[in-house]
C-alpha cells in the first residue's frame, strides 16, 4: 500500500486495470475520490493524496500511449461524475445507498464489506456512522436473492 501511496504522491501517471475489477479509493485532505477500473491515477491529480484504500485486488498499469492515457483520463472523470451524481442526493442515508447499491453492482458483496465505513462515508460526504447505520439496517440486494 505503500508503494502505490509513493508513487501517487510523487507524480508518476498510473491506471487501474481495466481487465479486473479492482479500484482505489484516495484520500484527499477534505474529501477522498474513487479510481476504478480503466481510470488514470497519480500524475498531476493525485499529489495530495494522504492515503488509499483497495477495492478488491489492486493492479495497475503504466499507460503505454498518449491514447491509453487520454482513455484514462476520461475514465477517471467518467468515475467522479458517478460519484457527484450520488452526492448531490440531499439524504444522506439514500446517498449511502446507491453508493453500496452501486459498488455490490460492480464488485462483489464480499469484496465491499471489505471497504471500511470510513472509506465509503468520505467518498459521499456523510459521517461513517450514517454508512454503518446503513450497512446493518438494510439487507443487501444481493442477499435476498436465492
Amino acid at each position: 500500500m505503500r508503494d502505490i501511496l509513493t508513487q501517487l504522491q510523487s507524480g508518476q501517471l498510473l491506471m487501474v486495470n481495466s481487465r479486473k475489477r479492482n479500484g482505489l479509493i484516495l484520500y484527499k485532505p477534505f474529501h477522498a475520490e474513487f479510481a476504478g477500473p480503466g481510470a488514470a491515477i497519480g500524475g498531476g491529480f493525485d499529489r495530495n493524496c494522504e492515503r488509499v484504500v483497495c477495492v478488491g485486488e489492486l493492479s495497475v498499469l503504466e499507460p503505454a500511449s498518449s491514447d491509453d492515457r487520454q482513455k484514462a483520463y476520461l475514465i477517471r472523470r467518467q468515475w467522479i461524475r458517478l460519484i457527484q451524481q450520488i452526492t448531490d442526493t440531499p439524504d444522506a442515508q439514500q446517498r449511502v445507498r446507491m453508493l453500496l447499491q452501486q459498488f455490490e453492482n460492480y464488485f462483489s458483496a464480499e469484496t465491499v464489506k471489505q471497504v471500511p465505513d470510513e472509506a465509503f462515508a468520505q467518498l459521499v460526504g456523510v459521517l461513517p456512522y450514517t454508512v454503518y447505520r446503513v450497512r446493518h439496517s438494510f439487507p443487501s440486494p444481493r442477499s435476498e436473492i436465492g
